[in-house]
């Protein structure tokens, strides 16, 4: 089968344009309505959601727009609430994007190798096609590579900054490449964004109608058994996404909670400053082990090491009940673990543990 190359220009697109990437159905389906989408404003009386009407404190469905949430959340974020996606997870982000601009067994998405292994899960779930194209030796995008990958058929590309499993920033310059160059989707998923002091592309979500940029509680907020993630873009493409989601996604727990940490941003700013400290001591600490051969640059909360031989050190922490990531089966990252940055104490006994290997 001949591939058809898609023509490459600088990015003029508005917003209608990328509309026309939703997929058919999704532009014609009628979305479910629920009693609370209905319904604005104050009552007294709730009789149109067939709830229990005896008080547990759960009792009542959830905002299925979590406007509260996005409010607060447009201050921090310096965007709009219609330009706010929230989700269970930032996987419920990756699997809607696909859903909504990618026709199974047809519209392809690009990812970058290594990256983060839900983008292949959620385009097989979806049987969208997928290509990989491999990152540079040192982890930076090969942006001809990546856009000659492109064709007719491509809809979404993910590019994840900082990088799982490799922990550094992609280049900004050849993210915008991308984006100046490819007329499809453009996900860059900034889960780990907290941990750098580089902007976020959230700035440009008015700039590029094809950008959508994920976020999370998961990392920075602590907050990672909560399961919410953002996505930020142009009203329209969120207002796509909000078509699709269940109704009510975001349970009222998680809700309370997180608006509890929105008032306290000094405490996950905290947090962030004492993981970074930490991360700069276990690199140090690391690169005295004689098992160290290499500890990459890291942009978050994490650190890529090459061992002499990663699975029997995998093994050896496990038996000594520390776990880490054993990737050495990933693209460019044989003989590595991945080790997340813990408290201070945690890291010692990692350091004491690997000091006896």
């Amino acid at each position: 089968m001949t591939v058809k190359k898609a023509p490459i220009m600088r990015n003029k697109l508005r917003v209608e344009d990328v509309l026309k990437l939703v997929r058919k159905n999704i532009v014609q389906m009628k979305p479910y309505s629920s009693a609370r989408d209905e319904f604005k404003g104050e009552a007294e009386i709730f009789l149109d959601a067939n709830e229990n009407p005896y008080p547990t404190g759960y009792n009542r469905y959830p905002d299925p727009l979590q406007w509260r949430i996005k409010e607060k959340l447009s201050l921090l974020k310096h965007v709009q609430p219609e330009q706010i996606f929230l989700g269970n997870g930032s996987d419920e982000g990756i699997d809607l994007v696909i859903r909504a601009f990618c026709e199974p067994y047809k519209d392809s998405i690009i990812i970058t190798d290594p990256t983060y292994g839900m983008y292949a899960v959620c385009a097989a779930l979806n049987a969208a096609p997928l290509i990989k194209v491999p990152l540079t030796s040192n982890f930076d995008l090969d942006v001809e590579s990546l856009l000659d990958a492109v064709t007719n058929e491509t809809k979404v590309i993910f590019l994840c900054s900082p990088n799982n499993p490799t922990g550094n920033l992609l280049s900004r310059e050849k993210i915008l490449r991308v984006l100046d160059q490819f007329p499809g989707i453009v996900v860059i998923d900034e889960a780990y964004i907290d941990f750098t002091s580089s902007a976020s592309f959230t700035e440009l979500i008015n700039s590029y109608p094809n950008l959508i940029v994920l976020q999370t509680f998961s990392k920075a907020w602590g907050l990672a058994g909560l399961r919410l993630g953002m996505a930020f873009g142009a009203k329209e493409i969120i207002g796509v996404l909000n078509k699709i989601k269940y109704p009510y996604n975001v349970n009222i727990q998680t809700q309370e909670i997180v608006l509890k940490a929105l008032d306290n941003v000094n405490v996950k700013e905290n947090a962030v400053r004492e993981i970074i400290e930490q991360r700069k001591q276990l690199a140090q600490e690391l690169l005295t082990l004689s098992i160290t051969e290499e500890v990459y640059p890291s942009d978050s909360n994490f650190l890529l090491v090459r061992v002499k031989d990663a699975p029997a050190t995998y093994q050896y922490l496990m038996e000594r009940k520390i776990i880490v990531r054993d990737r050495s089966k990933v693209t460019l990252c044989k003989n590595c673990i991945r080790i997340t940055v813990g408290t201070p104490q945690e890291n010692r006994n990692l350091i004491t543990a690997l000091k006896n290997l």
